[in-house]
């Protein structure tokens, strides 16, 4: 590998790296951190982080702070309102999309995890190990729709505003107890209308999942899961 190549690869790799610290939730929100740590947290030489942090400032997820050092991006209600807004913008237009080209098969495997996380907390406990899977399964779906729209631009955009979101619910709100079953269930609506290829449904229960995580961020979203019957919660319908 040339010179050129490998430097490259250890400014990806950085970047990588950095992202699955925020991913592991290993960096919160407003944290100082020095170019030192920095290089000890992402295990990597200290040219490449410096090259990093051009980048992860102009991204926002980072920035310098004369006499105290580098701030992990602090969140306020502008950061989180711009990240739901843009969040929203994207996923409509991927969901829209998505609904046109996604195979049956593909909709059924989708299906299928959310309702194995679903039976899997309802059988209890909800453990951090249940809480980790179904936050993967949560993101993986959001990150293949967009992904579907086959636009670097855009998934890369995506890809940065959901660190942001993510570095959210870290210091606002996290896939809880409380709303795990509640986000699956919008995500169920969400796939029963993609197996009907219901464009405007689509587009209706996308923003609806979407309103609703804001608010649980915001710390406006009181509901607490009853416990109706598997039926009822399968085919209820956004209020």
């Amino acid at each position: 590998m040339n010179t050129a190549s490998t430097h490259q690869s250890l400014r990806a790799r950085a970047y990588e790296n950095f992202r699955q610290q925020i991913l592991q939730a290993n960096v919160q929100p407003g944290q100082f951190v020095s170019q030192r740590e920095l290089m000890q947290l992402l295990d990597m030489p200290l040219g490449a982080v410096r090259e990093l942090i051009p980048r992860l400032e102009a991204e926002g997820l980072l920035r310098t702070v004369p006499q105290r050092g580098l701030q992990i991006a602090h969140v306020d209600l502008k950061l989180i309102h711009n990240a739901f807004q843009l969040r929203a913008m994207l996923e409509r237009e991927a969901a829209l999309h998505f609904v046109q080209s996604v195979s049956d098969a593909d909709l059924a495997s989708i299906e299928q995890a959310h309702l194995d996380i679903v039976q899997r907390a309802e059988q209890g406990p909800i453990t951090d190990e249940l809480l980790t899977e179904a936050t993967s399964v949560d993101w993986g779906l959001h990150d293949l729709m967009i992904d579907t729209l086959g636009n670097d631009l855009i998934s890369q955009t995506y890809r940065i505003n959901s660190l942001r979101v993510r570095l959210i619910h870290l210091e606002r709100s996290t896939l809880s107890a409380e709303v795990l079953l509640p986000a699956m269930q919008e995500h169920l609506n969400l796939i029963a209308a993609l197996k009907s290829r219901a464009p405007q449904a689509v587009a209706e229960h996308v923003a609806f999942h979407i309103h609703s995580a804001h608010q649980r961020v915001l710390g406006q979203d009181r509901r607490v899961l009853s416990t109706p019957s598997r039926q009822d919660k399968l085919t209820a319908t956004p209020a």
